[in-house]
């Protein structure tokens, strides 16, 4: 698992594989994935005093932040095969 907090790193086949059988890596990579997103955030929402920053977007990304907030709080439920 990646752990930088600046840029995105998707998720991999590997890391999905083991997140459905290990509860305590899902847990870890949901709260990582949490991380990096309110970053991500912080930065739009610092940045649309300069800049016009989409609504729908940012939005969708705090939409994205409630569901892993959740999920997390939950216990991280086991993740569905796809």
């Amino acid at each position: 698992m990646q752990s930088t907090m600046n840029s995105f790193s998707p998720v991999t086949e590997a890391e999905l594989s083991r997140a459905r059988s290990d509860p305590s890596f899902r847990l870890r990579l949901l709260q990582q994935s949490l991380d990096a997103l309110l970053s991500k955030l912080q930065r739009q929402r610092q940045a649309s005093a300069a800049a016009a920053v989409n609504a729908r977007q940012m939005r969708e990304g705090v939409a994205l932040a409630v569901r892993l907030a959740q999920m997390i709080q939950a216990g991280a439920e086991p993740l569905r095969q796809r």
